[in-house]
């Protein structure tokens, strides 16, 4: 399908205050020399976005002071304490009027999951109705990609930590999955035993 780039705008979700690693926000952990944030961006504009908003809730002036977010639109959510479910509603909430008709939502704590896997489930793109989500070996799993037809439905039920699970379960059947099994890793960094995952090498692939 041919379309303007601008229709579909990249979301971070980077406002966790990281609970099980002592109180680490994830958006700044670093990876290969640089916040995590950083990484996630680069991701997402690599694989097509050039509108990307970032959510940031814990520790947000220091993101904002550390992390070379330039171009990006940054989303404070001061509920971020309630969970994944508010930041998505922010950050849903935040494309609003852009003319943004798509957003392909992603993790700041997913490191293994890069352009190659973002790219394909950006080109399921096929207007407002869009509903697809990048698959692990049929698991389904992130980033997401929700049609603006859907956004009013998945803020209302992002509750919680939940995100946008309750709303993709009722749906599942327009749901396209798009298999990555072969191409990332769906790994969070949630525990202490995950920093081992990040990498402190700047020019690691």
């Amino acid at each position: 399908m041919t379309y303007d780039v601008d229709e579909v705008a990249g979301l971070v979700l980077a406002a966790g205050g990281g609970r099980r690693l002592g109180g680490r926000p994830k958006a700044l952990l670093t990876h290969r020399g640089r916040p995590l944030v950083e990484h996630a961006v680069g991701v997402l504009r690599a694989a097509g976005c050039t509108r990307v908003h970032v959510v940031l809730g814990a520790a947000a002036g220091a993101v904002r002071e550390r992390a070379r977010l330039d171009g990006c639109v940054l989303v404070e959510n001061p509920g971020w304490e309630e969970g994944m479910g508010s930041s998505l509603r922010a950050g849903l909430d935040s494309l609003a009027g852009t003319g943004a008709r798509a957003a392909l939502v992603s993790l700041v704590d997913q490191p293994g999951i890069g352009a190659e896997v973002t790219a394909r489930v950006l080109a399921a793109y096929e207007g407002e109705e869009s509903l697809a989500a990048a698959a692990y070996d049929g698991v389904r799993g992130h980033p997401v990609l929700f049609g603006a037809a859907h956004w009013a439905g998945v803020t209302e039920g992002a509750r919680g930590d939940q995100g946008a699970r309750a709303y993709l379960k009722a749906h599942s059947a327009e749901v396209v999955l798009v298999e990555c099994g072969d191409a990332g890793l769906p790994y969070d960094i949630d525990t202490p035993g995950d920093l081992a995952r990040l990498s402190p090498d700047p020019e690691a692939p």
